[in-house]
Formats: C-alpha cells, structure tokens, sequence
C-alpha cells in the first residue's frame, strides 16, 4: 500500500514536467489560496510533543487540472523520538474547485473535499489510527490590493471512533509585496463537545518569479500543546 502511494505521487510529479508552462508574461500570484498552480512543496518539518517530537520530510504535489480544479497529494516521512520507529505517517488527498465571482469583495467560493488516509502505524507513534474526512467551503474576500481573507467551514468525520464535527477557519493574506506574502489563519475544530483551537503563521518569499519560492512557518495547537514548524521550498511547474 505504502509504496503504491509513493509510486503514485512520484508518477503525478514526473507527469506535471510535461504539462503546459506557466505564462512567461503574466506572473503567478500564490498569496491567494484560490489561485491554482502545479506545483511541488518540499519541507522539512519538527513537531513538538509533550516529553518527545517527530520529525522530517513532508512532500505537497499540487496539479491544477484546469485553472478552476486542483488535485492535492501529501505524504511525510518522519522519525518519532520516543519510539525510535522513522517511515510513512498520514498521507492526505485533496481536491479543490474555485468558482470564480464578479466582485471584487467576494471573488471566489471554493468548495473542497479534504481526507487524511491512516497510512502510518499508529503504534510507531507516526499516524492517527483513523481516515479523517472532511468536506467544506472556503471564501475569498478582497479588502485592497495587499490584502484578502479566505474564511472557510467544513464537516468533519472519524472513522475510528464515529465522532464527527466542524472546522472553521479564518485565513488571513498580507502583501508586503510582490514576492513576500504572509498568511496567518486562526482556527478550531469543534468534535462532539469538545473544541481544539489551532492556528497557522506562514512566511513567503518568491525567489525566482513563477518558478521557486521559499517559506518558514509555525503551526500551533494551542489546546494540545504541540508546535509544529516548517521550512521548505516550492517548485511551480
């Protein structure tokens, strides 16, 4: 199973170098979310644990199918400190739609279908035991040329233990300029009667216009208590 799903991401990414080139004339605005891109993001990655931490390499490939449709795949390979046990933890698959608006408030609804697959033992402590599915609604909202948030909702459900809930999110873009964007994304899912409040900072920097860009970010969960940070690279095709 493992290795199909990496033969799989591995065939998608050598598929994209021979789809259409972005358009030398016109560059790519990746500080908006509900812009598709093909792209590749390779990340290295430490989550903080109480007593213990997981670390190392996380694999985004993104194909846009056509301006409106994107197709999301994830895996990492990490090593759990406590357990000494390094491989596959949870793989996640995405697909994203954009319906495009006339209005320069709200520009895009994106309704998106989002599942986490238990592919890494949870035993090894390198996975969640359980399929996560999700389902959801995201709007882009512009309030100026630098500036645009992109709310979202979503359903959640748990295989494992049957419970089910709902996600918000509140993503919030900041320009500082053509080549440095921010997102900062405040958010909480609420399963049964409890809630787990999270939260995201992403720094960006394009390196060379629509062909790399550099980023570093903390994602918290401030309920639980583990700090996630990532640094990594991203290739568009």
């Amino acid at each position: 199973m493992k290795s199909k799903l990496l033969s799989l991401l591995f065939l998608g990414m050598a598929t994209s170098i021979f789809s259409q080139q972005n358009n030398a004339n016109e560059n790519i605005d990746p500080s908006k979310p509900t812009n598709l891109y093909t792209q590749v993001n390779v990340q290295a990655e430490l989550n903080s644990y109480k007593g213990f931490s997981t670390y190392g390499t996380r694999v985004n490939f993104q194909y846009d199918l056509n301006p409106d449709n994107l197709i999301l795949a994830e895996v990492p390979l990490l090593y759990n400190s406590e357990t000494k046990e390094f491989g596959l933890s949870d793989t996640r698959v995405r697909y994203f739609n954009v319906r495009r608006m006339n209005s320069k408030t709200l520009f895009a609804l994106a309704p998106f279908v989002d599942i986490y697959m238990p592919t890494g033992k949870s035993a090894h402590g390198l996975g969640g035991g359980t399929w996560s599915l999700s389902a959801g609604l995201i709007a882009g909202l512009g309030f100026s040329k630098d500036v645009s948030m992109f709310p979202g909702v979503s359903y959640v459900y748990l295989t494992e233990s049957g419970k089910s809930g709902m996600q918000i999110q509140s993503n919030v873009s900041l320009k500082f300029s053509d080549k440095t964007f921010v997102f900062f994304n405040p958010s909480a899912i609420f399963i049964n009667s409890g809630v787990t409040w999270q939260g995201e900072l992403d720094v960006n920097q394009i390196i060379i216009q629509n062909k790399f860009k550099a980023n570093i970010g903390w994602l918290p969960n401030f309920t639980d208590k583990v700090n996630t940070f990532r640094i990594g690279v991203t290739f568009f095709m």
